[in-house]
């Protein structure tokens, strides 16, 4: 059996293997194109994302987050652009399952559905018996699977989504196979047991927030600079909430967000001192940027 420590090489060298000429079995490549049949048949099932659920994959997000989320009435879209970048995310998880099975490395429990204090979730799999979370990041997020910095800054909640997953099964030892989408390049990272938090104290404390609170929870981050020119702006932890626009009503002296397009994206500025030379597009209440 191999070990979870040389999953990253092992991939390389079948990657290498392959393109070298090795054929794949046809089992293998079957069993993909079910997979990827499958993932797209799942994508492109409407989903109804007006009514909220606490599950494994949001009980890391901020308390405020989840508050906002389980009062909204309206309904949530995203642009095109967004959506097919969620297709590919998931179809490039496919991918690499289907390399690491290539590799001899045991995969087993894909999608298992698992339980902690009656909060559900689906875990991606287990490889050589530990829960792996599959992720796909961009060039940013993933140098913190690399580097090894994701306890530092973890805004989508990643670690309390394993811990939960560690939780229903009685294992200590997982982690995070991730992809660099920019580069192809992988990494495996297995947080230290006190970078995860205690799981059912952490929905206990969330059941909570969620039942009791009649007002929205502290502000999940403090904005930050944009710039030198005594602008600020939304952090990154930010940018992606779709609930942005209602949290921050009391920006720029109570006017809510200025929005700002720039060549490389949205920008979000909390307080305006010096007015962007870009142009200015009107906030949308319930939509994620490009």
């Amino acid at each position: 059996m191999k070990e979870l420590s040389t999953l990253v090489d092992d991939v390389y060298e079948t990657v290498t293997s392959i393109t070298g000429g090795q054929k794949i079995p046809d089992e293998f490549l079957d069993e993909l194109g079910d997979k990827i049949k499958q993932t797209i048949k799942t994508w492109a099932t409407p989903q109804n994302r007006n009514k909220f659920t606490l599950r494994m994959s949001n009980i890391g997000r901020p308390a405020r987050q989840l508050y906002y989320s389980k009062q909204q009435t309206r309904e949530i879209t995203h642009s095109p652009e967004t959506q097919i970048k969620f297709l590919y995310g998931h179809l490039l998880e496919d991918i690499l399952i289907f390399f690491v099975k290539l590799s001899g490395h045991e995969v087993t429990d894909e999608q298992k559905e698992v339980t902690v204090n009656g909060i559900k979730g689906h875990m991606d799999c287990k490889i050589d018996g530990e829960v792996i979370d599959i992720k796909t990041a961009s060039n940013f997020g993933f140098k913190k699977f690399k580097n090894k910095t994701l306890r530092d800054d973890d805004p989508f909640g990643y670690l309390s989504q394993l811990a939960g997953y560690e939780g229903a099964e009685g294992t200590t030892n997982g982690g995070f196979l991730a992809m660099n989408k920019e580069s192809g390049e992988l990494a495996l990272l297995q947080p230290e047991e006190l970078d995860k938090p205690n799981i059912k104290s952490l929905i206990s404390r969330l059941v909570e927030v969620l039942v009791n609170f009649n007002e929205p929870p502290e502000k999940c981050y403090k904005p930050v600079a944009a710039g030198v020119k005594g602008n600020m702006k939304l952090p990154f932890g930010c940018v992606y909430c779709s609930h942005k626009i209602e949290c921050n009503k009391d920006t720029n002296d109570g006017k809510g967000l200025r929005m700002f397009k720039y060549a490389k994206g949205i920008e979000y500025l909390t307080s305006v001192v010096t007015l962007p030379k870009v142009e200015e597009v009107t906030p949308s209440v319930g939509t994620t940027p490009k």
